[in-house]
């Protein structure tokens, strides 16, 4: 396989998630062995996440995807010790992970500011180098973007995931009758009259075969990875692709989307997840959600209907299951506050666990200190 120092990128209408780049650190400069002087180190090439940074801006910015820092400067007379080469930033949204040519992970950056070093500077010419300045390291990397949201939605196509983003928050995501209407992750702010804010990521509509990269595959999963919980998403009715697709009930697709997360990462299954039910202003819903309920309270004895390999090894558990119309408003403040309750569980509980965990390491270090007096008080009555 030819390797070379151009972009590839993955490109969904406008919206890239991924792209290839050229990095080298700069060359060091030139010792002066008549004086023992040193040349400067060659500057650095680091990845520094910003906000309001998108990576097709970074792609539109910088067409050539070549990444230089500047060489540092040679030891001269007047300068013994040069000085260091200027570093090179490549400026990339928050949400990335910084991966090398063979995969493996140089980093992430989850918030502002956040900074990696992927191309370090050549050393100045010196004594051990008989003065000779060294080249600066030279790597391609692979920017991965993954959303990072509070909450991410789950579900098959024309589920109307789109439409309940647009009835909890202030996103306009693109809403049709086709399969597919989200070609791209659409992040969307829910309003709390007490000024809470949660960030709620509409993410590509998975399809059977999602976890080897049918339809949209990883470029939805991949995204799902780094939300705090799932909100699964599915019509009472069912859902069928096409017309030379199988039609699956609510209960089917629900183990499906399970069963897709699992196969592509079974962690993502530990994830606090709630239910809502979809379209509840169709006729004979009510029938069909209650159907729903008791295949959900006794999912064991629905099993059978499926093959062996489409059946999940952890059934998802929801913390809630809301009845909703996306078109009608029904269910939707009651959403908003399942929404928030379980986040709020979620982070209680992730404070105890800190908690906890700083207790037990506080006893930890107490206990040798409390034997060691003990000890000393004995020796003092020997």
């Amino acid at each position: 396989m030819v390797r070379c120092s151009c972009v590839f990128f993955r490109k969904y209408g406008n919206f890239i998630d991924n792209l290839r780049l050229f990095t080298r650190g700069g060359s060091g400069g030139m010792g002066y062995p008549r004086l023992g002087g040193e040349g400067g180190k060659g500057g650095d090439v680091w990845v520094v996440a910003h906000k309001k940074m998108t990576l097709k801006q970074l792609k539109d910015k910088y067409p050539q995807k070549r990444f230089v820092a500047g060489e540092g400067a040679n030891s001269r007379v007047n300068a013994l010790k040069g000085s260091k080469g200027k570093d090179c930033e490549i400026p990339v949204p928050v949400g990335i992970s910084v991966t090398d040519e063979n995969g493996k992970i140089i980093g992430e950056l989850n918030k502002e500011k956040d900074r990696i070093l992927v191309a370090e500077g050549g050393l100045g010419g010196k004594f051990f180098t008989n003065f000779l300045p060294l080249k600066g390291q030279k790597r391609i990397i692979h920017l991965d973007l993954k959303l990072i949201a509070d909450v991410g939605l789950v579900g098959f196509p024309n589920a109307g995931k789109s439409s309940l983003l647009s009835q909890i928050s202030h996103a306009k995501p693109a809403i049709a009758d086709y399969a597919f209407t989200t070609l791209k992750p659409e992040l969307g702010k829910i309003m709390y009259k007490d000024f809470k804010q949660i960030l709620v990521a509409d993410l590509p509509g998975l399809i059977e075969g999602a976890h080897v990269n049918k339809g949209m595959g990883h470029k939805f999963l991949k995204h799902i990875e780094r939300t705090t919980q799932l909100l699964f998403v599915v019509d009472v009715s069912g859902f069928q692709l096409s017309s030379r697709t199988q039609y699956r009930t609510a209960f089917e697709t629900i183990i499906l989307l399970t069963k897709e997360l699992e196969l592509y990462n079974e962690e993502l299954q530990a994830k606090p997840a709630l239910l809502a039910v979809n379209k509840m202003d169709l006729p004979d819903a009510q029938n069909k959600f209650h159907q729903l309920m008791n295949q959900l309270q006794n999912p064991k004895d629905f099993l059978h209907l499926f093959e062996k390999n489409m059946i999940p090894e952890r059934i998802m558990e929801f913390e809630h299951i809301i009845p909703i119309s996306a078109i009608t408003g029904e269910g939707i403040d009651e959403l908003k506050n399942c929404i928030r309750k379980s986040l709020n569980q979620e982070n209680d509980a992730y404070h105890k666990k800190q908690l906890l965990n700083l207790q037990i390491s506080n006893t930890s270090h107490r206990e040798p200190l409390f034997q060691n007096a003990l000890a000393s008080s004995r020796m003092d009555t020997i």
